[in-house]
């Protein structure tokens, strides 16, 4: 009578992480020419099929934010908005572009390529293509929606920020112009339910002993200048910041992510803040908040070795 020298399997059974494992059935004796094929094939079901992975430390619970804040959510979610205003994708035409006073008679300057093309503050968006970014508009608190319907009613694409229209705050923001200023951003960015400017934002954070403590979701905020978003830290050594901007070079109009040294930002003024509805993950002393940028995220960074406050 012949000898088997098949190798069989039984029902599967269940590992710990819910994968089947098959238990092998080798009949015995076995030809010894077929004993070295019945071992490999066992230690491949084995490697394949009956490996249990390595457990995972359970994920950090999350610090809550104040209850008592405008709005709660994590820095991830923050630089999320952050990207998704530097990277939204939408087409303007000629029935977009501004360069004179609207119905109400506000002046109102698209960033449309043909604005100022020989200044350093010039104009970017082209009509007839689609373009990346929300453009900046003074006293602006569009979101992604907002702004295509209202681009789609033929509203002006943004609306740039000058001295003048500074000392006339309030009475210079167009309601026929769409997009976002610096702290209609960072409002957005916070999930703020109206906006906040930059002498407002200081009432719903807390100031940061030092600008050393800065995580991702944070402020670096001048009262009635400009705001900005922090994402992290570029460098090992605490000395150059990841941040979002809208307002700023060396692209003034339209929002973005940025790195500049930390003591040129700090001398311009700004003052660390924390939200105080962010939650985070607990931070042990002597350790930094963990990233939140990805790699391709951070390659999109533009480096600013000499910042300058955005808007004029």
């Amino acid at each position: 009578m012949a000898m088997a020298s098949s190798v069989q399997t039984r029902q599967p059974q269940v590992n710990p992480n819910g994968t089947p494992c098959f238990l092998l059935f080798i009949p015995h004796p076995i030809p010894q020419h077929s004993r070295v094929k019945c071992l490999l094939l066992a230690i491949l079901l084995l490697a394949t099929g009956c490996t249990v992975p390595p457990s995972q430390p359970p994920p950090q619970p999350l610090i809550p934010g104040d209850a008592a804040a405008p709005s709660q959510l994590t820095p991830e979610e923050s630089m999320a908005i952050a990207q998704r205003f530097a990277s939204h994708a939408w087409r303007p035409f000629a029935n977009n572009i501004r360069h004179g006073k609207d119905k109400a008679g506000v002046l109102v300057n698209t960033p449309d390529v043909g604005y100022e093309p020989q200044s350093a503050r010039k104009g970017w968006w082209i009509p007839g293509t689609v373009n990346n970014g929300i453009p900046y508009k003074w006293g602006g608190f569009d979101d992604p929606d907002s702004f295509d319907a209202a681009i789609s009613n033929g509203y002006a694409g943004g609306d740039v920020s000058s001295p003048a229209k500074r000392q006339a705050d309030n009475a210079a923001v167009s309601a026929h112009a769409a997009g976002v200023d610096c702290s209609g951003f960072v409002s957005r960015c916070l999930k703020l339910p109206s906006v906040h400017d930059t002498t407002q934002l200081p009432a719903v954070c807390s100031a940061l002993p030092s600008a050393r403590d800065l995580r991702p979701g944070d402020l670096l905020n001048i009262p009635r200048r400009h705001v900005i978003l922090c994402a992290g830290w570029s460098n090992p050594q605490h000395t150059w910041l990841y941040y979002y901007e809208t307002g700023g070079g060396p692209d003034y109009w339209k929002p973005g992510l940025k790195q500049a040294p930390l003591d040129a930002l700090l001398a311009l003024g700004y003052q660390p803040l924390r939200y105080r509805g962010m939650a985070h993950p607990p931070v042990p002393p002597g350790q930094t908040a963990k990233e939140v940028l990805t790699r391709a995220v951070k390659a999109t960074a533009v480096v600013v070795p000499h910042p300058t406050v955005g808007e004029p």
